[in-house]
């Protein structure tokens, strides 16, 4: 059994996690991590990660990045391995996450879906090939809801097509601001927004002859929180501090 500390516990993430784990007979949640605590849920949920008490083999989180300083804190006090989902970490705040894997094992991953591995996998085969003659452009679409953008999932994307490329690539994501032809360096990165997409992803490679589309389009949030309870599965015995990310998790898997 997988004892875990859910971060953002009562955020669409978190319920569906919670929702997963408490049809399980491999995870438990002990406890819970909110800033609105109020809703009911049967495990305690604290709104101050200092007072969490119940002892836990991993945290995953999926809260909001105003949280993520006080989560390492806790983790790092409790030696405790952190499965890291929240998006929009960038900046000050992603080089803090790095220098706290210097004291505890930290899973970190924007998109916790299998599927996303092997798309990301896909692209770095076609920027390979394709890279040279195509102009590629990254399309993402999530729900009305999400306040970062472009998503963490474009941008992982986009740096795993980079790091295929004989050059160095400029990532575009306006534009109105500039009114000039397209430079093939450019990866273009746009934003869709609306309704209750849960969120979709494609990836155009576009010669002038053909155009590749490789794609990713998530039915159910379920998606999402059966990958994370798989890596706090993979997390869970984990003590040497580091960084870790899907593709571990997919290399334990095969």
């Amino acid at each position: 059994m997988t004892k875990i500390i859910m971060s953002g516990c009562n955020g669409r993430m978190g319920q569906a996690i919670v929702r997963l784990a408490q049809n399980s007979k491999k995870h438990s949640i002990v406890a819970g991590y909110d800033a609105n605590p109020e809703k009911k849920n049967d495990f305690p949920v604290y709104s101050d990660f200092a007072q969490i008490k119940e002892a836990a083999d991993v945290m995953i989180d999926f809260s909001h990045i105003s949280a993520t300083s006080s989560l390492l804190t806790y983790c790092k006090s409790q030696k405790l391995p952190l499965v890291l989902a929240t998006t929009g970490i960038s900046g000050a705040l992603e080089q803090e996450v790095f220098a706290a894997t210097q004291a505890i094992p930290i899973f970190k991953s924007s998109n916790t879906s299998l599927g996303i591995s092997l798309l990301l996998s896909l692209v770095r085969k076609a920027a390979r090939v394709l890279g040279e003659t195509s102009d590629i452009e990254i399309i993402e679409k999530h729900h009305n809801q999400k306040v970062d953008a472009p998503s963490g999932t474009a941008l992982v994307i986009a740096d795993a097509i980079k790091s295929c490329l004989d050059y160095e690539p400029e990532y575009i994501y306006d534009r109105t601001k500039e009114q000039k032809k397209r430079e093939h360096k450019e990866i273009g990165i746009h934003a869709v927004r609306g309704g209750n997409i849960i969120g979709d992803h494609e990836v155009l490679f576009i010669g002038s002859n053909e155009t590749i589309s490789i794609g990713h389009f998530a039915q159910s949030r379920e998606l999402f929180a059966e990958g994370a309870l798989k890596a706090a599965e993979f997390m869970k015995n984990k003590t040497t501090p580091g960084l870790y990310n899907m593709d571990d998790l997919v290399a334990s898997i095969i």
